[in-house]
């Protein structure tokens, strides 16, 4: 699955629009490296999300799904301190 779209699944971004400029703009890392909205993801990989606005997040990938319901969306991804 993309990055992109893996983060809007995940809801760890809301939107997939939100989540390509999030990429685009440098503060989405996989596995440590700056990605691509295409790049593909799968389980164990590390993805860190530094918002602009101070706000940085850090998981491992456990499941991936095209879809998902609000409910099991977090069942997804564990987040890292």
């Amino acid at each position: 699955m993309r990055l992109d779209k893996y983060l809007k699944v995940s809801r760890l971004i809301k939107r997939r629009e939100a989540a390509k400029e999030f990429i685009d703009k440098g503060y989405v890392r996989l596995n440590g490296k700056i990605a691509k909205p295409s790049t593909e993801v799968k389980v164990g990989d590390s993805v860190e999300i530094s918002s602009p606005m101070g706000k940085n997040v850090k998981a491992i990938i456990k499941e991936v799904r095209m879809v998902s319901t609000i409910e099991n969306a977090s069942n997804m991804y564990e987040l890292v301190d």
